[in-house]
């Protein structure tokens, strides 16, 4: 295990009810920027509970923050909280709502454009954030990591500042959500747990085992999750998972990858396909193009999570790829760039942009933008 140093300070808010806690959680003293995406949270009640929660506090509404947060939105944003003085946001959404919350709270404290906090990747001068969770994937609620988009030449980058103070999450207001949602919800929260898990052997089975086990969650809710949204459990198991999956908890000690995410992040700024989608297809050509030095968490994975334990490792690392490829199918999602209508332009314009920032991803450096060709030729 490598030495780390670890500090989550959300305060996490979870159960039946728990918006109405806002009006205790919030100073009456500040002035709230509300930010939402659509109007979902309006049909399925979010909306009336927050209003309701923060009837005595002097707030503003944000609205259109969308999947994929843009500059080009978040600058609008950022504007009207100047302009109406805001000193707290609330974000009321699912992960692009908050990670484009993460950004507005440090532009309403930066004289430049925005988008230059995000080519700088940080800032810690931001006015403080909390989060009602509408949709669970990608635990920005608990994490101080965003991701922010520029439409007009068609990028996207990772942006870190503060965590949020507190995050709300109640169960049920995830039972109304789409079902591709909800598949790219889990898509996205599985790939989060391979990420850190999926790098190097025997550096730690505390963190092994606890990704494990949420890795077995994921497996054993998502065909439950299809048969009965409605089911409170369930629900509740599926957001407390993607929280845990990415808040810091499963990656103390431990090398990380992040060379799907990288791919991924790709794929949606060129192709709009879904984050949680992206990594769904991508995933299964990581694994392929890596086995051999991803060979001994492979063959963990495989056996501890689907049950691979027979033939050779080469075998039963094409088995393993063979049914976390399977699993994504299951969720409704296909896994083939072609399925997609993605061809190889795509791929070619991965591998230069890859080039031009002199690209080495993944645990130990090796994705490089020929290394990215080759993953997403894998899945063509």
């Amino acid at each position: 295990m490598h030495n780390f140093s670890f500090h989550n300070p959300t305060k996490l808010i979870m159960g039946k009810g728990t918006i109405a806690e806002l009006s205790k959680e919030i100073p009456i003293d500040k002035k709230v920027m509300i930010t939402f995406g659509g109007g979902s949270v309006k049909k399925n009640g979010v909306y009336d509970q927050v209003k309701t929660a923060l009837a005595r506090h002097n707030t503003v509404e944000f609205w259109g923050i969308e999947p994929n947060p843009a500059i080009e939105t978040l600058r609008k944003a950022i504007e009207l909280g100047k302009k109406e003085k805001v000193d707290f946001l609330l974000a009321v959404g699912g992960g692009s709502v908050i990670d484009g919350t993460k950004l507005i709270s440090a532009g309403l404290l930066y004289e430049g454009d925005p988008w230059e906090l995000v080519e700088i990747g940080s800032s810690t001068n931001t006015v403080p954030l909390a989060t009602v969770l509408t949709l669970p994937a990608t635990g920005s609620e608990m994490n101080n990591g965003a991701v922010i988009s520029r439409r007009e030449t068609k990028e996207k980058y990772g942006f870190y500042s503060k965590h949020p103070v507190f995050s709300i999450l109640d169960p049920e207001v995830t039972f109304s959500l789409p079902p591709h949602q909800i598949a790219c919800g889990l898509a996205d929260t599985f790939v989060h747990i391979l990420e850190q898990y999926l790098a190097k052997a025997g550096e730690s089975r505390v963190m092994d085992r606890w990704a494990e086990g949420l890795l077995r969650t994921v497996v054993e809710i998502a065909p439950l999750i299809k048969e009965n949204q409605q089911d409170y459990q369930l629900m509740a198991d599926f957001m407390m998972t993607a929280t845990m999956a990415l808040n810091g908890f499963i990656s103390m000690g431990v090398t990380e990858d992040w060379s799907t995410h990288m791919i991924g992040h790709e794929l949606t700024a060129l192709c709009g396909l879904t984050h949680g989608h992206t990594l769904a297809i991508v995933m299964p050509g990581t694994m392929h193009v890596l086995r051999k030095q991803k060979e001994a968490k492979i063959l963990q994975f495989g056996e501890r999570i689907f049950g691979v334990v027979t033939g050779t490792h080469d075998m039963r690392i094409d088995e393993t790829i063979r049914k976390t490829e399977a699993f994504f199918r299951s969720l409704g999602l296909t896994t083939r760039l072609s399925e997609e209508n993605i061809g190889t332009d795509i791929i070619d314009e991965i591998e230069h942009r890859f080039n031009e920032r002199d690209a080495h991803y993944g645990e130990d450096g090796l994705v490089t933008g020929a290394v990215a060709k080759e993953i997403l030729l894998q899945v063509l």
